[in-house]
Order: structure tokens, then sequence, then C-alpha cells
């Protein structure tokens, strides 16, 4: 992908419709997109299964609590749970801001 910011723009406004749209295509899209993030991601946690590394692409794009449960048609409770499972299992400590965290991945 060429690095001039509107072919950047296109591909992340491609990428937020899938996600809103909670698209099947959405990995395979981000991925290209943002190699390194996922490959970041599967180095530290080998074990991910793909609705995890789907909830962390969602972070990524820094979508709250109540979209990603509108999104995924589930409470937001259900999104905070997985949020707590996901920082156990990333190691993540509880006094770090998630969404910083994986901005900074």
């Amino acid at each position: 992908m060429d690095n001039r910011p509107d072919e950047r723009d296109d591909a992340k406004s491609k990428i937020k419709v899938l996600a809103e749209k909670n698209s099947p295509l959405l990995i395979k899209t981000f991925k290209l997109s943002a190699p390194l993030f996922c490959s970041k991601l599967v180095l530290r946690q080998p074990k991910l299964v793909r609705t995890e590394l789907i909830f962390c692409i969602y972070l990524k794009l820094n979508y709250s609590t109540k979209e990603i449960a509108k999104f995924l048609n589930v409470s937001p409770k259900a999104i905070q749970n997985r949020k707590n499972r996901l920082r156990k299992k990333l190691n993540i400590d509880s006094s770090l801001d998630l969404y910083q965290w994986f901005d900074s991945l």
C-alpha cells in the first residue's frame, strides 16, 4: 500500500465500514493495511483466536464499549468482560489504559 495520506484515509474508511458491519473481511483487510499490528499481537500471544483478534482490531480502531457492543449485537457488559479476559490473556496491567496500549502497539 502506498503511504500517501489520501490512500491511507481510504483504507481506514473501508476498514471502519467493515468493522461497523462486523464483516468477515475485516481481518483480511486490516492485515493488509496494518500487518505489523497483527504480527506483534500474535508474537505476544500466539494462542489468540480469530474472535479475539477481531476484538483487538475494534480496540485499535478506538471504538467505545457501547459501539463495539452495538456492532457485535451484545451487551456492553459482555464487551467489558471481553476486555478483562483480553487483558489477562495479553498480560496487560490493569493500571494501563487499554486503548493507549493498543495504540502504541
